[in-house]
């Protein structure tokens, strides 16, 4: 971001210039690992660890990695549900200004919990069994004042129908909906308040197949019809692959490579993204029996053990002597790439089309 520096109402506030509506700057997000009577910190969990990304507005980026590599800790510190250990948190405001959201109290950051709202993975367990659809898209609103009260169930009425849902259901429980509906219900909450980023945490992973792919256009529609910006959290590359943009691939708590969507999925410059994209299943049953899936060696490192040099060196079928004694850093090897490998130019890695995914 291009900017220039003021400090208003104890707020660190940038003018900006750019399309890049938040940013993190080495954002990380440790949690302690305390041992003993007296809770003594014996060490750390690095679940986020000096995270650099940038969402530009109106589109979507993909975070990919699996699971245990720290992308919903880095989502949810972006929504300040979790509190990061260090870094900034730069957001855009709607007169351009930004603001690091990583410091405010909570009061500071009412305002700002308006623009960037979560729909969360499991839409069983996020919706309160005891309030009606009424109450639970409506609660937003009554918070923060948006409307007045005689006015909230025609405005829970316009933000049910938005999302596909008849607006009679207002007076009904979520039991009386099935995983699709109770989603659109989530869909419809985080819209209540006209969000500018909505973090989208797995959120059609807990629904069938089936009803898959209706969640997901959904979201392209309203995203097209109220200019909206996300980021998508999945394990899935194929389904980030139809929603996303930009994608940027985690592992153990470490951005190790982002870029636009279709040039990464064709040309992987990281080991461990080229072994995801082995992974993305293939409707065709003639292709998948040609595929070559890459089948990595042992598990996920141990975020709170995290090995010497690059962290993904213990897995990966390309590591060095240099892998082990120095960290690579997270730099661009072409324009709108980065990638964090020390070898990445010369290992050749394939795509989803010579995996045989595509």
């Amino acid at each position: 971001m291009s900017q220039d520096t003021d400090v208003v109402d104890s707020e660190v506030v940038r003018t900006d210039t750019s399309d890049v509506l938040l940013e993190t700057r080495q954002l990380s997000k440790y949690f302690p690992i305390t041992k003993g009577l007296w809770g003594r910190t014996v060490g750390q969990v690095k679940a986020v660890d000096h995270v650099d990304l940038q969402i530009r507005q109106g589109q979507t980026v993909g975070l990919v990695g699996e699971s245990g590599c720290g992308k919903s800790t880095l989502g949810r510190c972006i929504l300040r549900a979790q509190e990061p250990t260090s870094g900034e948190i730069l957001y855009r405001r709607t007169d351009g200004e930004v603001v690091d959201l990583a410091p405010l109290t909570e009061r500071q950051l009412k305002p700002y919990r308006q623009d960037i709202r979560m729909v969360f993975q499991d839409p069983f367990s996020s919706l309160n069994p005891r309030m009606t659809l009424a109450d639970i898209v409506g609660e937003p609103l009554r918070v923060n004042k948006v409307v007045k009260e005689s006015e909230v169930e025609d405005r829970v009425a316009a933000l049910l129908a938005r999302v596909g849902l008849r607006p009679e259901y207002l007076r009904r429980y979520p039991n009386a909906f099935s995983g699709g509906e109770r989603q659109r219900v989530g869909l419809a909450r985080a819209l209540a308040l006209d969000p500018r980023l909505v973090v989208a945490d797995e959120a059609v992973s807990a629904l069938d197949v089936s009803v898959r792919a209706q969640i997901l256009n959904l979201m392209k529609d309203l995203q097209a019809d109220e200019d909206l910006t996300y980021l998508f959290i999945s394990h899935d590359l194929g389904m980030v692959e139809y929603m996303a943009d930009e994608v940027v691939v985690m592992y153990v708590g470490h951005v190790v490579e982002t870029g636009p969507t279709a040039d990464l999925y064709r040309r992987p410059q990281h080991p461990y993204t080229e072994a995801l994209l082995s992974a993305v299943p293939n409707p065709d049953p003639n292709a998948a029996k040609r595929r070559e899936r890459i089948v990595l060696q042992g598990e996920v490192a141990d975020p709170s053990d995290v090995p010497s040099g690059c962290p993904f060196r213990t897995r990966c079928a390309y590591a060095q002597e240099l892998c082990a004694t120095s960290v690579p850093a997270l730099r661009e090897v072409s324009p709108g790439r980065r990638v964090a490998c020390h070898f990445s130019e010369e290992l050749g890695l394939r795509g989803i089309e010579e995996l045989g995914v595509a």
